[in-house]
């Protein structure tokens, strides 16, 4: 009787996936950016309801960069930069008002005399 060995043989790399771990694929998946899109719709006897349109971009930041994407550093809730010139912007606003209202109630007392 003869033994068989089913053991592979070092010089032959074993066929099959590669091993790779999560932040190999993280590190690619930043690198490059991955775009996920997706549709909700709600319908009731034929009658669009509902339409929820779903669009998720992961990417570094460099790469949202690149692709045009820098929503973050205008938006005051993530900025401190964005959210003391929004501070800014509403008190120009503010005093811009006052003045108004000032010089309408200015001019409603010179009439009244």
């Amino acid at each position: 009787m003869t033994d068989l060995d089913f053991r592979q043989d070092a010089s032959y790399p074993a066929a099959g996936p590669q091993n790779t771990n999560l932040a190999d694929i993280l590190e690619r998946v930043l690198d490059k950016g991955i775009v996920i899109a997706g549709d909700i719709k709600i319908d009731l006897l034929d009658i669009e309801l509902l339409t929820i349109r779903l669009r998720l971009f992961v990417a570094s930041v460099d790469t949202a960069k690149k692709a045009g994407i820098d929503w973050w550093e205008t938006d005051p809730a993530l900025s401190s930069h964005a959210a003391r010139n929004a501070l800014k912007d509403e008190n120009r606003e503010l005093r811009a008002r006052l003045e108004a209202l000032e010089s309408r109630s200015e001019d409603t007392s010179a009439d009244s005399r």
